[in-house]
């Protein structure tokens, strides 16, 4: 099992920054990528970016590509989402969550409410 905790969530005017952080604990050796998604209300959960754990491979949704940058600190098990230029469409929970192959994710965080206000 590999539990994870989001953290960094809040309020934000538009054109600002937040900086989430997801802990993982648990079953760490065992992952294959991390990534966060996003659900916006009435909307399903969307896909924001991930990283490999081990190479730092990126991917990006078209929506925060140049705006968004996923990072991982392997020493500390934790993954980051730094958003910049905050957009009021980016208002949404924001959920870490971490696969142990490269096709399913197994684990997911409780979700950080991020708002951004114009």
């Amino acid at each position: 099992q590999a539990q994870l905790v989001e953290s960094g969530g809040g309020l934000v005017q538009a054109g600002g920054s937040l900086r989430l952080s997801c802990a993982a604990s648990g079953r760490t050796f065992s992952v294959y990528k991390m990534a966060w998604f996003r659900q916006a209300p009435g909307k399903n959960r969307a896909f924001v970016a991930s990283i490999t754990w081990t190479g730092g491979t990126t991917r990006y949704a078209d929506s925060v590509k140049g705006r968004f940058t996923i990072s991982r600190d392997t020493a500390k098990n934790t993954v980051y989402l730094q958003m910049n230029s905050l957009k009021p469409e980016d208002t949404a929970v924001y959920y870490c969550a971490a696969a142990m192959t490269a096709w399913d994710y197994n684990y997911w965080g409780q979700g950080t409410q991020v708002t951004v206000s114009s």
